[in-house]
């Protein structure tokens, strides 16, 4: 079903339509026709966690000055002059709203039509809120942050049925470093401000958000890279500096690495560090020296991996090592290998991992490909032929409660085995 087109043409019959098809799946029967695929797995989500679609959220607000030190720690700052110009200048004219909010789907701006602002306030969507689809259902900043894609949310597709006279797009917005959710851009407005163009302007105002932030981050690179060029200039040995987040600025006497998993925190003085090995570390203006030394990577002692995959929305891994402990917001892919090489610690050929991935063995070159990006923050925790992880690393998977919430976009057959086992048990 074209919901945008169907409510383009007549937007009342369609929300009509809409409110059918809700009312009868919420209440476990048998609906004129089946919700949009995204719209019925967020409304599952609401069932299972037990979420109250009659509950008034207009409560929970963050303190002003709550609002502004989130605000202040918001890589989207950076960027609010690129989403008011543009979503700002048509959405004033199209009655509707601007909002940003962070990763934790808090509203930390909105801006846009006065009329179209007091009746957000009147659903509780002000600045400071709560969005998360946990907490409101499903709509168009929450389910966003949780799928990680532009969703469009029309009438009574939200869960919360205050919100059926409402229409919201939203795109998550990424941070161009490491993939990490940052937060969500979002259009909303009345019904009757429907367009089938809404999801398609957002996502490409929020593509272009991302666009800047790389821009910024190429910038503070290259004030790193003047930085630390006399002082690599001087020096003998292997050596890198990065930015914070373990971006190469400028190398020396050794092959470019393009990124390095840095501790957090990370301290100066001898740490061991993935793909390095043993360093010397020493704070420079906007990042840091590594010096490496001669004692080859992966002496970093036993390590221990957790692979957090309790969240459909978030994929982690954190390793603690001889070099402190680090985190990774992982890939769907990425988190779909480690998976299942945590499950079978005796190792899998690249052939096996291709089977296990892809249904079709012959695919081993993408999983090289994909298996030496992994070894790049993994370092020598990871071993290959087979491929397998250290036998002497301690590994901690973290599930989901439901089975079904175990990597829900993935389509692996190795993962759907998984899947299937432990909704057996």
């Amino acid at each position: 079903m074209d919901v945008a087109r169907l409510a383009a043409v007549d937007a009342p019959r369609t929300a009509r339509m809409l409110r059918q098809v809700r009312e009868a799946t919420l209440a476990g029967r048998r609906a004129p026709m089946a919700p949009r695929p995204v719209i019925g797995q967020s409304w599952e989500r609401m069932l299972r966690g037990g979420i109250d679609p009659d509950r008034d959220v207009r409560s929970g607000l963050l303190t002003a000055e709550e609002v502004r030190q989130r605000r202040e720690e918001s890589p989207l700052r950076h960027v609010l002059p690129v989403l008011r110009e543009g979503l700002l200048s048509v959405a004033d004219v199209a009655r509707h709203i601007m909002v940003v909010a962070d990763a934790e789907s808090r509203v930390l701006w909105r801006e846009g039509s006065p009329s179209v602002l007091r009746r957000a306030d009147g659903l509780g969507f002000e600045v400071g809120a709560d969005w998360r689809e946990e907490v409101v259902g499903t709509n168009g900043v929450g389910t966003p942050a949780v799928v990680r894609r532009p969703v469009q949310v029309f009438a009574a597709e939200h869960f919360a049925r205050s919100h059926a006279s409402w229409t919201c797009a939203g795109a998550p917005v990424t941070d161009p470093r490491d993939g990490r959710l940052i937060g969500v851009v979002d259009i909303s407005g009345p019904l009757e401000t429907m367009h089938p163009a809404t999801l398609a302007w957002v996502e490409s105002v929020a593509r272009l958000a991302e666009a800047r932030l790389r821009e910024l981050h190429l910038d503070s690179l290259e004030r790193l890279r003047s930085v630390a060029a006399p002082v690599l200039a001087r020096l003998d040995g292997p050596a890198l500096a990065v930015d914070r987040d373990g971006w190469s600025a400028a190398v020396t006497g050794m092959p470019y690495v393009r990124r390095i998993a840095l501790p957090k925190p990370l301290s100066p003085g001898r740490r061991w560090l993935p793909v390095l090995g043993t360093c010397a570390v020493e704070p420079l203006a906007g990042g840091w020296l590594l010096r490496a030394s001669a004692e080859p990577p992966g002496t970093g002692g036993t390590g221990r991996l957790v692979l957090d995959l309790s969240r459909p929305e978030r994929r982690l891994l954190t390793v603690s090592d001889a070099g402190g402990t680090w985190t990774r917001e992982l890939s769907e892919r990425h988190a779909e290998l480690l998976y299942l090489l945590t499950a079978q610690r005796a190792g899998r050929s690249a052939a096996g991992l291709a089977e296990d991935m892809f249904g079709d063995p012959s695919r081993t070159v993408t999983v090289r490909a994909e298996m030496s990006r992994v070894r790049r923050y993994l370092g020598a925790l990871l071993l290959h032929r087979p491929y397998r992880l250290r036998e002497d690393a301690e590994i901690e998977v973290l599930l989901p409660g439901n089975p079904r919430d175990l990597l829900p976009r993935s389509t692996a057959p190795g993962v759907a085995r998984r899947r299937t086992a432990q909704e057996a048990r």
